[in-house]
């Protein structure tokens, strides 16, 4: 590990001082290695002028419009995202995910017609992510209207389940169905990453908490 290390610093010699960054700040991104970095940095420089700007637009117009949506808490560039502003989407059925990723996992089966609420995260006292700092208010807010069930969707992996529990005990007592998507996720798995058949079978298949 040391020699690969200190390779790596012997190659960033050769390169200039803004190809040094670039490699630097690519390789920040989560699931970007040195290498990885380095070939995304080449081929960016190696881009036409114009595309090389398209990409820095992008990313900083999404970094200056993308909020979160006023109902569901998803990742939009409008006050309330496109699924929670649809009238046709059965509005007292919310599904609750760890992240936006696994609403896009679900909504690609095009099978669940009801709504969704983002998390953006999940209780980990290990990690010392408790409750307020996911947006678990946010969602008993939202219990205060027309609701009659909470899919719990998180993951199933020890957080995921942590914070399942945990909302099915806030949950229970205003007399609202809270129910759990079936196993056969796989234990620590990401939903983003799981196929449509078994995603749906785990939404068929919820039982009540």
């Amino acid at each position: 590990m040391g020699d690969s290390a200190e390779a790596s610093r012997s190659d960033m010699e050769y390169y200039s001082n803004h190809i040094t960054k670039l490699i630097e700040q690519l390789s920040r991104l989560p699931g970007v290695g040195a290498k990885s970095a380095q070939r995304l940095a080449f081929h960016i420089v190696n881009m036409p002028a114009d595309q090389v700007k398209q990409l820095a637009d992008s990313i900083t117009g999404a970094k200056a419009n993308i909020r979160y949506c006023k109902v569901c808490q998803t990742l939009t560039d409008q006050d309330v995202c496109p699924i929670c502003a649809n009238v046709k989407r059965d509005h007292k059925v919310i599904m609750v995910v760890e992240n936006s990723r696994d609403l896009a996992a679900y909504e690609k089966t095009g099978k669940f017609d009801g709504v969704y609420h983002v998390l953006h995260g999940a209780i980990s006292p290990m990690l010392g992510i408790g409750p307020n700092d996911i947006k678990l208010k946010e969602l008993m807010q939202r219990l205060q209207g027309d609701v009659e069930e909470v899919i719990i969707a998180t993951n199933s992996s020890l957080e995921g389940e942590t914070t399942a529990m945990y909302i099915s005990k806030l949950i229970k007592p205003t007399g609202i169905k809270v129910t759990r998507i079936a196993s056969g996720v796989p234990v620590g798995g990401d939903l983003e990453y799981i196929d449509e058949v078994t995603l749906l079978r785990a939404l068929e298949g919820r039982v009540e908490l």
